[in-house]
């Protein structure tokens, strides 16, 4: 079999060592020489507060969206047009809400020491009110497209 074409690569770097983290306790085990490490976690980012955040500006772009067709007028769709993207961009502030709460939640509850610790708590209130505000901007947006459409 022919060897395979093309530049060799070189020798792997071995990966980057990171800082030995001191323990944050030891238990002997009776009766040995031995010992159970308990090391520190470190806090973690919580996921749902991300997800919180990126859903509540999704829901205001949606909520512009609806803006624009709702000053728009009828002939490019107006009142049927934001009213499609007013559902879009209701579900996605009220994702953002929930997430946004249950994130809160998650990072407020006690752990004990060998269980993970969530942070992102102001993730999770700026989601919270990414949500609200989308939420709001696009009821206000169809409200705005309705008294256009009756009144063009």
């Amino acid at each position: 079999m022919p060897p395979a074409a093309g530049p060799r690569p070189g020798p792997v770097p071995p990966p980057p060592r990171e800082p030995a983290r001191p323990p944050k306790r030891v238990d002997p085990v009776p009766g040995t020489p031995f010992g159970v490490v308990h090391l520190d976690v470190p806090p973690v980012t919580s996921g749902l507060a991300i997800g919180s955040l990126v859903t509540g500006i999704a829901a205001i772009l949606v909520s512009l969206l609806v803006l624009c067709f709702g000053l728009a007028g009828p002939d490019y769709g107006g009142a049927w047009a934001a009213g499609a993207f007013t559902v879009l961009g209701a579900l996605a502030g009220t994702a953002a809400i929930v997430a946004g709460l249950l994130a809160r939640r998650q990072i407020r509850r006690p752990a004990p020491p060998p269980a993970v610790r969530f942070t992102g708590n102001g993730l999770a209130v700026a989601g919270l009110s990414c949500g609200g505000a989308g939420l709001l901007l696009s009821l206000l947006g169809l409200g705005l497209a309705l008294v256009v459409q009756l009144t063009w």
